[in-house]
């Protein structure tokens, strides 16, 4: 294997593999230090993510989201920018598609179901592309501008909850009008786990397929490469970098109709659960690259899962698990102060390998030379 080709896995799977790792350590000592065995703490972190069949099905269920708020971040990224407002695009999309009967009745079945989900991903992605225009119009950060509007699309969501698109009959939990039972998104046959899982792999596969095996993704990643140079060569970055924050929200906006569509019913405060910022740690451990985001979000909708476990067996609060999460989170982001360090370790290495293979050449050459010299000197005697 080249060098280059052992550095790039040495960034891309070593250095998260390592930090998750130590997340996985920094937990266990934080527990203990609450007086909880961290061996017990670890087992049992397994055990509700991966331990059986229910557990499994938990955590695939969890996934689902995770894989689409990912890609709110790993595609705009591919173009250059960081986007942070997958939760934003996540509750407007949700409120998109418990909204969409309240303009009129959509079909029952199959195009009922799509035509929701539809509305989620144009909600998401008109929210996100809104970003992009900022950025390249206005010259706002993105990462500033999406996350402010996070709060924002938070609010929004909650005026029409709780005001306009309120269901009368939600006392205590203000919610929208449920959706009809024949457009909600039904469960995989012969599993407890919504078809959200496969929308999810699906949206992952084809935004890898699009950014590594098609012209327009190739386009994009120049343009997040270099801007200028994308520029000097014709390309329309505008364009490009609006059209990948589209992207992102969408999968982001996908996310909140599938999960309204799928798990709740209704639009509710239980779609503000943090889905989207879990969701940007799903995409810095995948390193940004959509096919690595479907074992990433399946690892950490395992945690998820696993926090209920805790809290029956050790007592640790369901929220512990988010604990965790912060420690990837940081190990994480300094971890990216290695990036590229096994890359010019190798070429010193190389460098090094190189000087004294000249070395031994030069040796080799001078004392072929001397020996010569003195077989000369000896023939000349005799």
């Amino acid at each position: 294997m080249s060098d280059s080709r052992v550095a790039a896995v040495f960034d891309s799977v070593v250095l998260p593999v390592l930090a998750l790792g130590g997340a996985v350590l920094l937990f266990g000592g934080f527990v203990w230090l609450g007086g909880t065995s961290p061996t017990e703490t670890w087992v049992l972190l397994f055990k509700g993510a991966f331990g059986d069949s229910f557990s499994w099905q938990n955590t695939l269920q969890r996934a689902a989201p995770l894989m689409l708020t990912a890609l709110c971040v790993a595609i705009p990224q591919r173009a250059g920018l960081m986007v942070i407002g997958g939760e934003g695009a996540l509750v407007l999309g949700g409120l998109a598609c418990a909204g969409l009967p309240y303009l009129f009745a959509p079909p029952p079945g199959l195009p009922g179901t799509v035509m929701v989900l539809l509305a989620g991903a144009l909600g998401g992605a008109a929210w996100i592309a809104l970003v992009g225009v900022l950025r390249q119009y206005r010259g706002v950060n993105e990462t500033i501008s999406s996350l402010l509007m996070g709060y924002l699309a938070i609010g929004l969501f909650k005026h029409f909850v709780e005001g306009p698109m309120r269901d009368p009959s939600s006392l205590n939990k203000p919610s929208t009008l449920p959706l009809e039972d024949s457009i909600r998104l039904g469960s995989l046959p012969g599993y407890d786990v919504h078809w959200g899982l496969v929308w999810g792999v699906v949206a992952c596969v084809a935004a890898g397929l699009w950014l590594f095996g098609s012209t327009h993704g190739f386009a994009t990643r120049v343009v997040g490469g270099n801007a200028r140079a994308a520029r000097l060569v014709g390309l329309p970055s505008h364009r490009l970098i609006i059209v990948a924050c589209a992207l992102g929200g969408g999968c982001a906006g996908l996310a909140g109709g599938i999960e309204v569509a799928a798990v709740h019913t209704t639009a509710n405060a239980s779609l503000i659960a943090g889905l989207g910022y879990t969701g940007i740690l799903v995409s810095f451990v995948a390193r940004h690259n959509p096919f690595a985001v479907i074992p990433v979000a399946i690892l950490f909708g395992g945690f998820g899962s696993a926090g209920s476990l805790l809290q029956r067996r050790l007592d640790l609060p369901d929220a512990s698990v988010l604990v965790l999460q912060g420690f990837a989170f940081v190990l994480i982001l300094a971890s990216e102060a290695l990036r590229g360090r096994m890359g010019e370790w190798l070429t010193r290495q190389r460098m090094v390998r190189a000087e004294r293979a000249a070395a031994h050449e030069t040796s080799r050459v001078r004392l072929t030379r001397e020996q010569a010299a003195l077989d000369a000197a000896r023939k000349e005697a005799a």
